[in-house]
């Protein structure tokens, strides 16, 4: 498996690359057909240097494979790669398993014609108030009685194309970028769609009205 190490606001030493050598001899141990190994490390100042972290992003390619990503930070970037390492293999261990659960338990998701309700997966629909929020981009606000020392806000942007997929694939897919959402267009409606998580292992899916179109057709 090929790895490339890619810092930013920081160098990258021999010691660490070698760490990240030993690392992916066990990502590659339970995922053998891994390809590519991507390590990108951040380093951040804040407050003039006073506040420092290391941010370690993985993510894990290979052909015929889902996309696989893990994110850990913390003030040291060997502490960093270990949480993302053991996030990203924790990932793996959970998607294989459900597979195997698959095989054992075929599942098949449908939705029921009178109450429109979701069976054949754990998914449930979004609750009126969480549509209601987002429709009308509420958002809570916390009030603190002490003032709050002030910390930079750091906004990223990342744009993906877009995929059809089923809900169950989205959940699937989800689990294995670990995040607690993920974006997809519904091959049954063609309707824009998020799954995220809810309480335990249940999660939630909300849909836009509006149909997507494939890229070649928005092109043309």
């Amino acid at each position: 498996m090929d790895t490339s190490i890619v810092g930013v606001g920081v160098g990258i030493t021999d010691r660490f690359r070698t760490v990240v050598e030993e690392k992916s001899a066990r990502i590659e141990n339970i995922a053998p057909r891994a390809e590519k190994l991507d390590v990108k490390v951040t380093h951040r100042a804040y407050h003039n240097g006073r506040m420092e972290d290391s941010t370690v992003e993985l993510t894990l390619t290979g052909k015929g494979l889902p996309v696989v990503r893990a994110e850990a930070v913390d003030g040291d970037k060997f502490t960093s790669l270990d949480l993302a390492v053991d996030k990203l293999c924790e990932q793996i261990r959970r998607a294989k398993e459900k597979r195997v659960d698959a095989r054992n338990h075929p599942r098949k998701a449908h939705f029921a014609k009178g109450t429109g309700e979701l069976a054949g997966i754990d998914v449930q629909p979004a609750s009126v108030d969480t549509l209601e929020a987002v429709a009308t981009g509420a958002v809570p606000v916390i009030a603190d009685d002490e003032e709050a020392e002030y910390t930079p806000v750091v906004i990223r942007t990342k744009s993906f194309e877009a995929e059809w997929m089923s809900v169950e694939d989205a959940v699937d897919r989800m689990e294995l970028v670990g995040h607690d959402f993920f974006l997809f267009i519904d091959a049954r409606t063609d309707h824009p769609s998020v799954v995220y998580r809810r309480k335990g292992w249940d999660y939630g899916v909300i849909a836009l009205a509006t149909l997507a179109q494939p890229a070649a057709a928005l092109v043309s």
